[in-house]
């Protein structure tokens, strides 16, 4: 993929990378001389999701945005093992490692614990955090182990978790993830071309078998309603964001609520909070604008 003059315009460049011997399909926009940012995109989307944002951006970063592991057009090894949260923070380890230095991380939904994971142990490669709509490991665990309001709204994990949920997923042209993907959110942005081309990287073989196993994969103890549990035993002073952190956070999610932020500060001790009003889990999508202004007023 060459560094050419239709990138410094701020043309989106794209193809297939390889990191530590294994492919990932690749989107870049902007200048690579420009501060680089890496965009790190969550479930069920790939990285093209962040075109709207990119574009705003372009002009003050180098956006990188791949498609995560399993995702997309990028390497989809077979089994649960392969989406442990360590090997998908390693991928990117190796994106951020050719990129000549630390960059600025920005992470959506299953993308921030991805992100969280590089700033938390590889601190040497993350110069800033950026989090839209995501969770640090440790307030997200405590209110699901409550067994109150967000223990209710991530039942859904573990429906994801079942053998099978995938064919679920994918019947009647995509009818279940539509269905989980809306979850009472504004999905007005998903129609017409853009729609095509989600349904077109969830088509792809073996797609969303990968897809799920990140959930399969994952430590996360999501208790029935009603049912508290003990907090896991966590290693917290290893779950530190040492790093200038941004959390941008839209008010109408319905997947993750409020209560999963809380004490947030106790792991990452330079935060800045934005609320972008009228926005939910898909604020990137709803309003690239404000979420853009807000990430240029924050990094210098």
């Amino acid at each position: 993929m060459g560094q050419s003059g239709p990138e410094k315009l701020g043309i989106e460049q794209h193809g297939i990378e390889q990191l530590d011997g294994q492919s990932f399909f690749i989107r870049r926009w902007g200048d690579p001389a420009l501060p680089r940012l890496l965009m790190l995109h969550g479930f069920p989307e790939y990285g093209g999701a962040w075109e709207e944002l990119a574009t705003q951006l372009r002009h003050r970063f180098h956006c990188i945005a791949p498609d995560q592991r399993g995702y997309g057009q990028s390497w989809a090894p077979d089994g649960i093992s392969a989406y442990a949260t360590s090997a998908l923070v390693e991928d990117m380890a190796a994106l951020i490692r050719q990129q000549e230095g630390p960059v600025t991380v920005l992470g959506h939904d299953w993308g921030s614990a991805v992100a969280y994971g590089l700033a938390m142990s590889h601190p040497d490669l993350v110069s800033r955090l950026i989090i839209a709509n995501g969770v640090h490991p440790v307030p997200f665990q405590r209110a699901l182990a409550k067994g109150e309001a967000q223990t209710v709204a991530s039942q859904y994990i573990l429906d994801l978790r079942q053998a099978g949920s995938e064919q679920a997923l994918a019947a009647d042209d995509f009818k279940g993830l539509m269905a989980l993907f809306s979850a009472h959110m504004d999905l007005s942005w998903l129609t017409g071309a853009r729609l095509q081309a989600y349904k077109r990287e969830w088509a792809r073989s073996g797609r969303l078998q990968a897809m799920v196993n990140w959930y399969r994969a994952s430590p996360l103890q999501v208790p029935l309603p009603g049912a508290a549990i003990p907090m896991p035993d966590l290693p917290l002073d290893r779950l530190k964001v040492r790093q200038p952190h941004l959390l941008l956070w839209g008010d109408g999610d319905t997947a993750l609520l409020p209560d999963t932020t809380e004490g947030l500060e106790e792991f990452a001790a330079d935060l800045t909070r934005v609320t972008l009003p009228g926005a939910d889990h898909w604020l990137h999508h709803q309003k690239p604008e404000a979420l853009a202004r807000a990430i240029m007023d924050w990094h210098p």
